[in-house]
């Protein structure tokens, strides 16, 4: 009985529409309500009300004790229902009514009425203080397994009571999860949901060391754990691989020009740069769940950001996995931020008395897409042009492109390639775009005066480079969104700055040009000059 799909049934019936996307959040009370309509409503709240009741009152034969086991069986059909009767959709319905139903059922079959007011009181106070109806349910059934507990019952229907509660505090994990940080919807709340006025997405994050992880409340509590030594690193890294993505923040006031607003989901999978990177199988197996989990929170892009940007043949096979969302891997507005800011950093180097014709400039990364674009809009303009990357093969071919070039435009710089990072030490400005988890540029790599823009996520250039005599480190890639951004984490680009892989996310959700999305490697020009221009004019800023 349990397992039979009733209220999902009457309201694809009697709405003709799909009510697993009815919400951003599974099928709400309130946006139920307001995407359905009031009668498809109340006939599916009524029949879950009658699952949980009838199922108690079939148990009638044992006392309270057989309505209890009858009960843990329903919500555990409804939880989890046959593919039978589902034709293989997925619902994750956190079956509030149904509980209503075995409090009402267990009430008739003997269960004192302060053990059914007392979950009923504590579910409206709670309703009333925070909003937050996954707290009234919780209530409802937390309460009920207490109550429960201090009966005079067989021991055996103690332990039903508190299967019924095992289940709900998993079904309703992501809402705890969501509630700890703040982020958990409200009653009252506009809906979350792609609209005219309105645009929904999501970006993937990943901690970048364990305090990272740490911010989250879910992980919180491992943090003196692990300063203790009691849980190692790597057992929690080892725990952490086995959970999947989750939405752990939100990043609202996000307005543009046009008076359209952004909202913004954080989802990530907690897997530190080095668990990515070594295991590209799982890591693409998260970033398809993300995908998925993005499409039930009602937006239409996800976008990858940082070691994520590179999975699954950079976003490909995500895309190929999960083709009901737009994936964007971000490289070409960060492109597009990198080929702005260039201009700026050069002019306000030649103001303190660089001569750039005289000037060796070094590019750290010149096997990737942005980081080559970089030496191609720097080296008509320098004396010498240091090109660092990992594959020496790839490397000369790129080079060999660029020197034919400039020699039709007679601007050909003297130019070295090189894998040797140390290289670099003779070099007085130098950009970096790496998607190495590690730094790659430290104080002996440096000399004195340099100037260095870093465009590496996690960045590439070590703190201590900053303590160099007359050294200047910029960040790159980073962008003010219009509005008062806010958000629960920080994301470390300061504040309300976002990554431009991030900006690229918001822009395709707002503007619906998902043939311009980041795909794969390839980065084309038009693109990045599209992302630049809507940027503009949607209120973006490049931050220098």
């Amino acid at each position: 009985m349990g397992s039979l799909p009733l209220g999902y049934w009457a309201i694809r019936r009697l709405s003709r529409q799909e009510p697993r996307w009815a919400s951003a959040y599974n099928l709400g009370l309130e946006n139920a309500l307001k995407q359905l309509g009031v009668a498809p409503l109340l006939l599916a709240s009524s029949l879950d009300f009658l699952k949980g009741l009838i199922a108690v009152l079939l148990g009638g034969g044992w006392g309270l004790e057989g309505g209890l086991v009858m009960a843990v069986l329903a919500y555990l059909g409804h939880l989890y229902p046959l593919p039978v009767f589902t034709s293989g959709t997925t619902l994750r319905g956190r079956g509030g009514f149904v509980l209503l139903g075995i409090l009402a059922g267990l009430s008739l079959m003997g269960l004192p009425y302060w053990a059914t007011l007392l979950p009923l009181t504590a579910a409206l106070i709670a309703l009333a203080a925070t909003g937050w109806m996954s707290l009234a349910g919780l209530c409802v059934v937390g309460l009920l397994a207490l109550s429960v507990l201090g009966l005079g019952v067989a021991s055996w229907a103690k332990l039903a009571a508190l299967g019924l509660l095992g289940l709900a505090l998993w079904r309703y994990k992501e809402n705890i999860g969501r509630m700890l940080e703040g982020t958990e919807p409200r009653l009252g709340q506009p809906l979350p949901l792609p609209s005219e006025k309105q645009a929904v997405c999501a970006f993937m994050i990943h901690p970048l060391t364990l305090e990272d992880l740490f911010q989250t409340p879910r992980f919180r509590w491992f943090k003196p754990l692990v300063d203790r030594g009691w849980v190692s690193p790597k057992l929690l890294e080892r725990f952490t691989a086995l959970i999947r993505p989750m939405k752990n923040g939100e990043l609202r006031g996000i307005r543009t020009t046009d008076g359209r607003e952004i909202r913004c989901y954080l989802i990530s999978a907690p897997l530190l740069p080095h668990q990515i990177t070594s295991n590209p199988e799982l890591a693409t197996q998260k970033a398809v769940q993300a995908a998925r989990l993005a499409k039930e929170l009602g937006c239409t892009v996800l976008g990858l950001g940082a070691f994520w940007s590179v999975v699954g043949e950079k976003g490909k096979r995500v895309q190929e996995a999960v083709p009901e969302i737009e994936i964007t891997n971000g490289g070409a507005y960060t492109a597009g931020t990198v080929k702005a800011a260039i201009p700026g950093i050069i002019a306000h180097f030649s103001q303190t008395g660089h001569e750039l014709s005289q000037t060796t400039a070094a590019v750290v990364g010149a096997n990737g897409v942005v980081a080559f674009g970089i030496a191609r809009q720097i080296a008509p303009l320098v004396g010498k042009l240091i090109l660092v990357g990992r594959n020496m093969e790839r490397l000369e071919k790129s080079a060999d492109s660029l020197r034919k070039n400039l020699e039709r435009k007679g601007q050909v710089p003297e130019m070295v390639v090189t894998t040797d990072i140390s290289a670099i030490k003779e070099a007085d400005l130098i950009f970096s775009a790496t998607s190495d988890p590690q730094a790659v540029i430290f104080p002996e790599h440096i000399k004195p005066g340099a100037w260095i823009y870093d465009e590496g996520v996690p960045p590439d250039v070590h703190p201590d480079v900053k303590k160099l005599p007359g050294v200047r480190v910029i960040p790159g890639g980073v962008v003010r969104p219009p509005g008062a951004m806010t958000g629960n984490l920080n994301l470390h680009f300061g504040q309300e700055a976002v990554p431009a892989c991030l900006a690229e996310t918001m822009i395709l959700a707002a503007e619906g040009a998902f043939e311009r999305k980041s795909l794969g490697g390839e980065t084309k020009s038009e693109n990045i000059q599209f992302f630049v221009e809507r940027a503009e004019a949607l209120g973006f800023k490049v931050v220098d």
